[in-house]
């Protein structure tokens, strides 16, 4: 089809036009598994899609779009099927064909394009380049086998939808629908905001520019208007979920029906949608409700907008186990790996969240949050933890630093922490603020960290405050202090040590270690005095990202040394330094394992792709 032709169809009509529904919803339906690749059901049971399509076609959708919403290469991948994807490909575009022909309907195929599956930098490990040559494959092969336009949908990376447009514009000349997802807050995964993403849209060359999926068609009705008035020449499409899902029974239901749809479906025509459809959860009886909405009504007349109950969200309940998962690891003789994330210094958590769960998918065990690192003004590393144990569902360690801190606010801090189900602790003195934003701001404190380790430990574990009245209950902190494993003075450290373990620590975190072998040698000199080290240590390991990443730490971070020969390494690699940093941290994390009992991954500058690299590698 040409482009010119479909978009004055949309300035012409007098009513949106309608497209089908979900696919994967009806297919579940069916019987068949999430967990399986439902595009291959194009070949292995054609008869099923072909019944979806004819039902969507009788239900009155006037353009069906093509089972390939999961038919790239990387998705193929994960199923064995890399080798099968044109032929699924063209399966699914064949299928609509000969559905579309047997209606004798003017009714157009729509290709369908989801996203790639895996995260792009620095979120992921791939590039905007190489996500635009997964999209032009699958686009190329849909084209060639006869589509009529092309839908991207579902994707909620602005960047990755960018790819995907320039991609059809490479190697089709057909129309392209972009259509974006927003999270429960209307931001994308990221955090970008309608008004943003309709402009990177329509700045991208999207032919029209669409909202699907996120939680239903409320939310997305609030998001067209804003999108509408960000780009109000544009043409807009909007495919709301059938609400917000909900597991029934071991099965995917959503709350919202077919009528609920035809009264939005006249909301959405009145806010400028040229495209209506469903997306998960909706059927053909909310395609049919939504034509039928359209066509009985006219686009001037009144309408009145029903409310959907908004299932509650159920509250996480704190941890009542007395071990944490880092605890029960180091118990069970594991190897855990922990990594560090600063909060961000604004009011967006989609970056944090993002990083969070690239990491998660990587293997990492716990996500250590830092409070206010370098003294620097940073949102409350209370509520990340929060938000990274609930949303993305990994267990954190709180930094939990002394400076500035009042005896009362100490303790209530320490009550907030485990009310939220936060149960591992890093005591540290923290950064002196004359370093940071606010060099006037107090700094003085009531408790040394090893005197928080004691609080904690022989108080608030033992169910009391520090003035000896009752908490209620105890609580179950695992509580971790710093350790320099490479000191100048050994005897300082090791006194400042015992004086740690005497109090109540539970495990060490140590600082990034470059010199190995003088760390094994502190640990054999501890040894030699009190017996065998028996707490667990998580050793710090920073990768060095390129010479002056490497030199900044060696000449001027107090208590980091790096030998020679590794800043040679670093500097012979030139513009692959970072991947020799990467090589470096592999190579001391195998050597640490056979006297470390975990490490403490350090991304540099954020760099959250390199820590999975490296989780890769040593998992």
């Amino acid at each position: 089809m040409e482009k010119a032709y479909f978009l004055k169809q949309l300035a012409e009509a007098e009513n949106p036009l309608v497209f089908d529904g979900a696919m994967g919803t009806m297919l579940h339906s069916m019987g068949e598994s999430f967990s399986s690749c439902l595009d291959e059901i194009n070949i292995s049971n054609p008869a099923m899609v072909a019944d979806i399509h004819r039902a969507y076609i009788e239900a009155g959708a006037q353009v069906i779009t093509t089972n390939t919403f999961g038919a790239n290469r990387y998705k193929l991948l994960e199923h064995g099927l890399r080798d099968k994807q044109e032929e699924i490909i063209c399966a699914g575009v064949g299928l609509a064909q000969k559905v579309v022909e047997a209606s004798s309907k003017p009714v157009l195929i729509a290709g369908d394009v989801g996203p790639i599956g895996v995260r792009l930098a620095p979120y992921g490990r791939v590039t905007s380049e190489e996500a635009h040559q997964v999209f032009a494959e699958q686009i190329e092969m849909m084209c060639n086998c006869g589509i009529d336009l092309v839908i991207i949908e579902t994707i909620s990376d602005l960047y990755e939808i960018r790819a995907a447009i320039e991609a059809a514009k490479q190697v089709c000349g057909l129309p392209v629908i972009a259509s974006i997802t927003f999270t429960r807050d209307d931001r994308t995964l990221l955090g970008d905001s309608p008004k943003k993403a309709a402009e990177w849209l329509h700045q991208s060359g999207a032919d029209v520019i669409g909202v699907n999926c996120s939680e239903g068609p409320a939310q997305l009705l609030r998001i067209l208007r804003e999108m509408k008035a960000a780009v109000p020449a544009a043409y807009y499409s909007v495919m709301p979920n059938a609400g917000w899902p909900e597991r029934v029974g071991g099965r995917i239901m959503y709350p919202a029906g077919p009528e609920y749809f035809g009264d939005y479906a006249l909301a959405f025509r009145q806010a400028g949608a040229d495209i209506i459809g469903g997306c998960c959860g909706t059927t053909p009886d909310h395609i049919r409700a939504m034509r039928a909405a359209i066509e009985t009504t006219l686009p001037g007349d009144e309408i009145s907008l029903p409310l959907l109950r908004n299932d509650k969200k159920e509250e996480p309940s704190p941890a009542e186990q007395k071990l944490s998962y880092l605890a029960k690891q180091f118990k069970a003789g594991k190897f855990p790996v922990c990594v560090e994330m600063d909060p961000p210094r604004g009011l967006s958590t989609h970056k944090v969240l993002a990083g969070a769960s690239l990491l998660k998918e990587a293997g990492a065990d716990v996500i250590n949050v830092a409070d206010s690192p370098m003294a620097r003004m940073r949102m409350s590393p209370w509520a990340v933890c929060d938000l990274l144990q609930n949303q993305v569902g990994i267990e954190t360690t709180l930094h939990f630093p002394t400076r500035g801190r009042n005896l009362l606010r100490v303790q209530g801090d320490l009550l907030a922490a485990h009310a939220i189900g936060v149960r591992n602790i890093f005591v540290v003195m923290g950064d002196p603020t004359e370093i940071g934003d606010y060099p006037e701001a107090m700094d003085n404190y009531d408790l040394a960290p090893s005197g928080l380790v004691k609080l904690i430990k022989q108080g608030f574990n033992s169910g009391v405050d520090l003035a000896g009245v009752e908490i209620d209950e105890p609580t179950h902190f695992f509580v971790g202090s710093a350790l320099n494993l490479t000191p100048k003075n050994p005897e300082r450290e090791i006194k400042v040590l015992r004086r740690k373990i005497t109090n109540g620590a539970d495990f060490f975190l140590s600082q990034p270690v470059y010199e190995l072998e003088k760390a094994r040698q502190f640990l054999k000199t501890y040894e030699e005095e009190f017996g065998p080290f028996t707490h667990p240590i998580l050793v710090g390991v920073l990768p060095l990202y390129n010479t002056r990443h490497a030199r900044f730490l060696h000449h001027e971070v107090p208590g980091i040394n790096i030998p020679e020969n590794l800043l040679d390494r670093i500097d012979k690699a030139g513009d692959q330094s970072d991947k020799e940093g990467v090589r470096i941290a592999v190579e001391q994390i195998e050597e640490i394992k056979s006297w470390g009992q975990g490490i403490y991954l350090m991304p540099p500058f954020n760099r959250f792709e390199l820590a999975a690299e490296i989780l890769d590698r040593v998992k």
